[in-house]
């Protein structure tokens, strides 16, 4: 594949994924429509969208049905921007900004923005838990275990609580590299997995 058709392939997928991750994302209109336009506001319209180009490439290799990669790259993009959600906040990094606009704490306020990283994260499970996704329930029990586990303790959750712990204090090199491996490693390796 040349530069020019990995450029198409990307624009293509990034495309569909948005289409993708609207449907999957609660209507900004139903109950509570707060909760849900805060939802939509920190997942949609922004991002290079890398996770779900890694769910649609390995994918794609391995012949995974289009709607199992859809719904597993809406998940693990409903995982990051969780994490970026919580990471903004005023007790995180306190960050105004996110993808050149105000982040969701700023937009709406502290509480909806923690209500829109819980909301998120369960909807993300919500999604690769749908009955019939694929026809082995035991490989989606798997796909599911996957993205919590690289959600959790032992992967982003983890790496962020690193990264607090350092705050002010000089870490050693294998600190470091732990740190990144579990606060953005894992949710990249989960990715390519779920493909």
């Amino acid at each position: 594949m040349n530069a020019t058709s990995l450029s198409s392939w990307m624009s293509e997928r990034q495309q569909h994924f948005e289409a993708v991750l609207d449907t999957q994302l609660p209507g900004r209109h139903s109950i509570p429509e707060r909760l849900h336009e805060a939802m939509r506001y920190a997942a949609l319209g922004g991002g290079k969208r890398v996770r779900p180009l890694l769910v649609y490439a390995a994918g794609e290799i391995s012949g995974a049905t289009a709607a199992a990669l859809d719904a597993a790259a809406a998940a693990v993009e409903m995982i990051h921007a969780y994490s970026l959600v919580h990471d903004d906040m005023p007790c995180m990094d306190d960050d105004v900004l996110r993808r050149g606009r105000p982040t969701v704490h700023v937009e709406f306020d502290e509480a909806t923005a923690l209500l829109v990283g819980d909301a998120l994260q369960t909807q993300a499970f919500q999604v690769l838990a749908a009955p019939g996704l694929i026809a082995d329930a035991s490989r989606q029990i798997r796909m599911i275990a996957v993205l919590a586990r690289a959600s959790g303790s032992h992967g982003m959750a983890g790496g962020q609580a690193i990264d607090l712990a350092s705050v002010g204090r000089q870490i050693e090199r294998e600190e470091l590299e732990l740190m990144h491996i579990l606060k953005t490693g894992a949710l990249i390796r989960a990715a390519v997995q779920l493909g």
